[in-house]
């Protein structure tokens, strides 16, 4: 095929920046394939991993239906080994968690809810397993560690949760003045339909925080 003058004069031009640049395209057009041949392939891994994670899940869930504590535990494990990186892992540990305390295996209870604190999907799961440990110190008297793990940062919707926990530490420890202003606090950050408002309540009342407002009441004069 026949070129007029200045289509030759681009096709000369084109094959010069070839020459000069065609490596470099190349290499690039390369690189950005294998990228999205990469991250495609990730996101497919994710979904096998998801997926598998969440047959493992069903069996757990399956277990804890049954009660058959042995059987939550195994398929805990086994989830918490393959797919550590998912929520099912997380979520998993929580129930198993919960499923051991049941059968008095605080230890391994303690184990689960260690796991989903340092290992957890979510700051809300986080937050969930350091509120359960917390508990368990708590009952065995152990003041010091019930009060470490209600530190650090928690999700907003945890805060009046956390700091009736905090509370209730206090209570334990007989430092009544303090818990009552905890207690306190917690209601400030509960709203009106929060499902334990009440009860947060009824243990202010219980040591003496009814009757503290009262006494701020000054008697009308006669």
């Amino acid at each position: 095929m026949a070129y007029d003058l200045e289509e030759q004069e681009q096709i000369d031009t084109l094959k010069a920046w070839w020459k000069q640049n065609g490596n470099l395209v190349t290499w690039l057009l390369i690189a950005a394939l294998s990228s999205f041949a990469a991250w495609t392939g990730w996101n497919t891994y994710q979904r096998n991993q998801a997926a598998q994670a969440s047959t493992l899940y069903e069996e757990v869930q399956r277990a804890v239906g049954l009660k058959d504590n042995a059987k939550v535990q195994g398929a805990t494990a086994a989830l918490v080994e393959k797919y550590s990186g998912t929520a099912y892992a997380t979520m998993a540990a929580l129930a198993a968690a919960k499923s051991a305390f049941d059968n008095n295996d605080i230890k391994v209870a303690k184990t689960q809810l260690t796991w989903a604190v340092d290992h957890a999907h979510t700051n809300e799961f986080k937050a969930l397993a350091k509120l359960r440990l917390s508990a368990i110190f708590l009952d065995e008297k152990n003041f010091d560690e019930a009060s470490k793990a209600l530190t650090g940062d928690f999700p907003a919707e945890f805060e009046a949760d956390v700091l009736d926990k905090k509370a209730d530490v206090l209570v334990a420890q007989n430092k009544i003045k303090e818990a009552r202003e905890m207690y306190k606090s917690a209601l400030d950050k509960m709203g009106e339909k929060h499902a334990g408002r009440q009860l947060v309540q009824i243990k202010l009342d219980a040591i003496g925080g009814a009757l503290e407002v009262k006494a701020a009441i000054p008697s009308e004069k006669k």
